[in-house]
């Protein structure tokens, strides 16, 4: 007997363009792909402002978990991808409101792009089913 694993499906799906899926549920853990601040239309939110685009990152994590059955307080995993470290302290202020203690474990890292050049930042998540 296998393990369980099943896709985890948005519609619409702003992804399904690029060929990434959103997410997989493999046993009980759950994997999404870097979310980053485009909206359900596939169009990027807040073209220079960070803020803006952080919090579209978050519901989208938020719409995810929802599809998969869970919830915020079951991530245990994210990192963090940034443009510029510069919006670092607003990462740690972000923690703050977004996680509760216990807050999940995180790694950040700067890049020089992401997919798309107006995006300024891209979370990925690990979190229980």
């Amino acid at each position: 007997m296998g393990t369980y694993k099943q896709v985890i499906k948005l519609d619409p799906d702003p992804l399904a363009p690029y060929a990434i899926s959103p997410g997989w549920q493999v046993g009980d853990v759950i994997f999404f792909s870097g979310q980053a601040a485009i909206n359900e239309q596939g169009e990027v939110v807040g073209a220079g402002d960070f803020d803006a685009q952080l919090q579209q990152v978050f519901h989208n994590i938020d719409r995810l978990l929802h599809a998969a059955g869970s919830s915020r307080d079951q991530i245990v995993k994210v990192t963090i991808y940034l443009t510029d470290m510069g919006n670092f302290p607003k990462i740690v202020q972000a923690r703050k409101v977004y996680f509760q203690y216990p807050y999940p474990a995180d790694t950040v890292v700067e890049v020089r792009a992401l997919a798309l050049p107006d995006l300024m930042v891209e979370i990925d998540v690990i979190a229980v089913a």
